[in-house]
This record gives C-alpha cells, sequence and structure tokens, in this order.
C-alpha cells in the first residue's frame, strides 16, 4: 500500500457547510468516507446533511450510534476518531486530531477554518505528516460550484 496523499484545506469561513458539499460530490462518486471531529461538530454535519440542500440527501452514520452492519453500508461515516478495519479509507478530518494511523488510509482531507486557534492546530497536524514522510498538498479555496 502507497502512503496517502494529504490535502489542506485552510481558512474556511464555513467548514461544515464545505464539507457537505464535499460529501455530496464523494457520494455522487461512489467513494466512502470516514469524517472525523469534535462530537459537537459531528452533531451539527448529522443536521447538516439532511438539510444543507433542498433536494439533496447524502447519507451518512454516526458510527457509535449504529450497528456495525447499517455503518458497512453507508458511504459517509461520522466518528470522533479515525477507524482502521472495515472503515472508508478516505478521511475528511475537521478538526480533530490527526489520525493515529495515517498509512493506513488511502487518502487525507484536512479542513481548517479560519479561526486562529484551529489554524494553529492545522499547522501542528502538517508538521505531523510531514515528519512521517507524507506528501502534504495545500489545496486553493474552490468556489462554491466544483464541489
Amino acid at each position: 500500500m502507497s502512503a496517502p496523499e494529504v490535502q489542506f484545506h485552510t481558512g474556511m469561513t464555513d467548514p461544515e457547510v464545505f464539507v457537505c458539499r464535499m460529501l455530496r460530490k464523494a457520494c455522487r462518486q461512489g467513494v466512502r468516507v470516514q469524517v472525523t471531529a469534535a462530537e459537537e461538530v459531528l452533531a451539527l454535519l448529522d443536521r447538516l446533511l439532511w438539510t444543507f440542500e433542498e433536494r439533496d440527501f447524502v447519507p451518512h452514520v454516526r458510527v457509535a450510534a449504529v450497528a456495525q452492519a447499517l455503518a458497512s453500508r453507508t458511504p459517509i461515516w461520522l466518528t470522533p476518531a479515525a477507524l482502521g478495519g472495515d472503515a472508508p479509507r478516505v478521511l475528511l478530518n475537521l478538526g480533530a486530531e490527526a489520525p493515529r494511523r495515517p498509512l493506513e488510509l488511502e487518502r487525507i482531507i484536512e479542513v481548517v477554518a479560519a479561526d486562529p486557534d484551529e489554524a494553529r492546530r492545522g499547522r501542528e497536524r502538517w508538521r505531523q505528516y510531514k515528519q512521517l514522510g507524507l506528501v502534504v498538498v495545500h489545496m486553493p479555496e474552490p468556489g462554491l460550484g466544483s464541489a
């Protein structure tokens, strides 16, 4: 297995909506994703994935709250920490700590809010990935129509 690509999207003024758009795109492309964040952010994402677009629903589960059989059939997993095993191999991190075993993943996407504390924590994660020898790429902020 090759080392994962790490992408950083920084300075996001509305990171949760940005993440919803990314997850909608991933679902449409058949990509399974696990999303890591603090519990309050996961609760917000859980609500937003039902409502951020009037005619869209992005299938997702809060992994701790459902049976493994249901989670395995659902493309988007919301979880406070990166999971191994049968979990999706694409990780989207929204302010949580860096995954403990990043080399087990295919791709890591970091979304960093514009908040100075979030930016500082994002820089720490960037350094952690670089110290592991991973290729880290800064992604320019896309227009809303691209996700």
